[in-house]
């Protein structure tokens, strides 16, 4: 399958109200009715070229075979079709309606992603592949293979697809985003724009970052130019590990301004290898409502929802959780993400503040609905 041009047009969700964030660098056209954890990996200085420049093709070289373009084709409802007036209150109106009632267009979309097993196990984007009712991977050496979807994540936007090959082909491996700084270069490489295999260059501009793209927001911000087309590629550190998956963008006009998020390894990996084991992700909840801008340490228990693990346990609306396991918990973003990591019917130790008295709690933690957070 091929892209349907070399300049496609452009679908991104956008994020908050100023409408500058993207979620996801895909690149689509539409056809049819309607245009519709690892060893640390520490960055070092690039090699210089023959002409004494610092140059990264040799990380090019070791990395850029295992970086994957990915085509795919789904099908979304058409725009609303008008009753042309000449139809209105003629035996053929309803025949006009029943026939563009479920009308569907065809559209074709392009991404990235990278391989991490040489048996052809591919890791990208949810909002890539999470809806395609086809998917076509193209190797390095120009290989088109039909992938099948192994598992998506909506909620960190990962997924992971799978090709089948009858000879081991290059793959790359995880390092640990925790110990890379602001200030580290980084490469990114994926297909912008449907072009192909593309790499760009900079440095972690910053980390932690929330862009209200959902409720595990922990990005590495990049200023290596990623574009539509971008998602789901990896970004490397110079050892050539994956600390990164491309995911998101600012793009105020539609391109790259230097300012892209990509979901860390520390939690991408997590990820992936639930999904290879299960196809799905089991999150931990307990049924609270957080409230932040407590006066003192730990995050207030705004409400208990009824039947919840957290009231099972015991916990009250008022209480104040100061710490999990021991560790303290200074955010409501913290506890969340570390109730969230924990697998449904794990038990977890909550130090709780009620009434000036400090108790542990033992809570055993439910599985997190659709659209729940704590």
């Amino acid at each position: 399958m091929t892209l349907p041009n070399l300049v496609p047009r452009l679908r991104a969700a956008r994020l908050c109200a100023a409408g500058v964030l993207l979620l996801a660098a895909c690149v689509l056209g539409l056809t049819g009715l309607a245009a519709s954890r690892p060893a640390l990996a520490q960055a070092q200085p690039a090699p210089l070229n023959r002409f004494g420049f610092p140059s990264f093709a040799p990380l090019v070289k070791q990395v850029l075979p295992a970086v994957v373009n990915i085509a795919v084709l789904e099908s979304v409802g058409g725009a609303p079709v008008a009753l042309p007036p000449e139809l209105r209150g003629t035996p053929f109106e309803q025949q006009f309606r029943n026939r563009f009632r479920n009308r569907r267009d065809t559209v074709m979309g392009a991404g990235s992603g990278f391989i991490i097993d040489p048996s052809g196990i591919i890791v990208t984007n949810n909002h890539v592949v999470g809806h395609a009712e086809r998917i076509q991977v193209s190797l390095s050496d120009g290989t088109e293979l039909p992938a099948t979807l192994i598992g998506t994540d909506e909620a960190t936007d990962i997924a992971v697809i799978r090709v089948k090959t009858d000879k081991p082909l290059p793959f790359v491996t995880w390092g640990d985003s925790r110990a890379i700084e602001v200030g580290d270069w980084i490469i990114a490489a994926g297909n912008p724009f449907g072009l192909g295999g593309s790499i760009t260059a900079g440095i972690v501009s910053a980390r932690g970052r929330e862009i209200g793209a959902g409720p595990f927001d922990d990005f590495i911000q990049i200023d290596a130019p990623i574009n539509p087309g971008n998602s789901g590629g990896p970004t490397f550190s110079l050892d050539g590990k994956v600390v990164g998956v491309n995911t998101a963008i600012v793009a105020p006009g539609g391109g790259s301004v230097g300012i892209g998020f990509a979901v860390p390894s520390e939690l991408a990996a997590r990820v992936v290898t639930e999904l290879r084991e299960r196809g799905r992700i089991d999150r931990g909840w307990l049924g609270v409502v957080l409230q932040e801008g407590s006066t003192g340490p730990g995050v207030l228990l705004g409400g208990v929802d009824r039947n919840s693990p957290a009231a099972r346990a015991g916990l009250k609306a008022g209480d104040i959780v100061l710490a999990m396991n021991g560790e303290k918990i200074e955010s409501a973003r913290i506890l969340v993400r570390g109730i969230a990591s924990m697998q449904p019917g794990a038990s977890v130790r909550l130090l709780v503040r009620r009434t000036g008295r400090d108790t542990e709690v033992p809570v055993t933690v439910g599985k997190r609905p659709a659209q729940q957070v704590e």
